[in-house]
């Protein structure tokens, strides 16, 4: 997959983009990415990348000339590439956006800056639209990283574990279980005897259930969206918790 970063800060980018999981993927061929200065398509001797709002008002716009002639350069590139404007104003991202952003052959992530992006360069150039959540950044670069990161480690190949993402939190409505590494007792504290039991089903229902109660506990409004088998509800049922699963779905409406 291919990332195209349309920034004013490409400096801003370089450690995140070569460490870790990232760094090998870029080693690997498995994603490019391309840091795109948008300075570099102003025509001004300062390389003007924002002016005053039209109207008066506190803050900066991002000018639209500079940040189309950056999109159009990297579009002939990758004529597929989705643009998608990070803002405030966006749509929530979720791992349901990553999944489906994951499929794309390309993104070309511009990140707003000040008081965010000349109305008319939103309005014909972005596809989409997407916010971290309802709080302020100082710029888009940050909220970049994420998507980058979220939907690289989806990509086929990129984790080491195959099973890994598919067994994250969020990969359906349920938060992941607790999780335990060595010493088997830490300050007074032991390991749940079901990890230890060496009975794969007995450890399945019990991380099931982990999983289950931690949603509830937490983030209740998961569980709302939840589809639970047969057998799962049966396994709730027996750990006491199917009652208080099937209140919080009937509430959902």
């Amino acid at each position: 997959m291919i990332f195209d970063i349309v920034t004013i800060f490409p400096d801003l980018l370089d450690s995140p983009l070569s460490e870790s999981i990232l760094k090998r993927a870029r080693e690997r061929g498995q994603i490019e990415v391309n840091l795109v200065d948008i300075r570099n398509f102003t025509f001004d001797r300062h390389n003007t990348t924002d002016d005053r709002p039209y109207g008066g008002g506190e803050g900066m716009v991002m000018k639209a000339e500079p940040l189309a002639l950056a999109v159009e350069q990297r579009k002939s590139i990758n004529p597929s590439g989705k643009v998608v404007l990070l803002s405030p104003q966006g749509a929530g991202y979720n791992q349901t956006v990553a999944r489906r952003l994951s499929r794309e052959s390309g993104l070309i992530l511009v990140c707003g800056r000040y008081e965010g992006v000349d109305e008319r360069f939103r309005a014909e150039y972005a596809d989409e639209e997407i916010s971290l959540g309802d709080f302020i950044l100082t710029g888009g670069e940050l909220a970049a990283m994420v998507v980058i990161d979220s939907v690289t480690r989806l990509l086929p190949g990129v984790l080491g574990c195959a099973d890994s993402a598919d067994k994250d939190t969020f990969s359906r409505n349920l938060l992941k279980h607790p999780q335990y590494t060595r010493p088997r007792v830490f300050n007074g504290l032991e390991v749940p005897e079901e990890l230890l039991s060496g009975d794969h089903k007995l450890i399945e229902n019990y991380r099931f259930v982990a999983a289950v109660k931690r949603t509830v506990q937490r983030r209740p409004e998961l569980v709302k969206r939840e589809q639970f088998s047969r057998n799962e509800l049966k396994v709730l049922q027996q750990h006491g918790l199917y009652d208080e699963v099937i209140q919080i779905q009937k509430d959902r409406k």
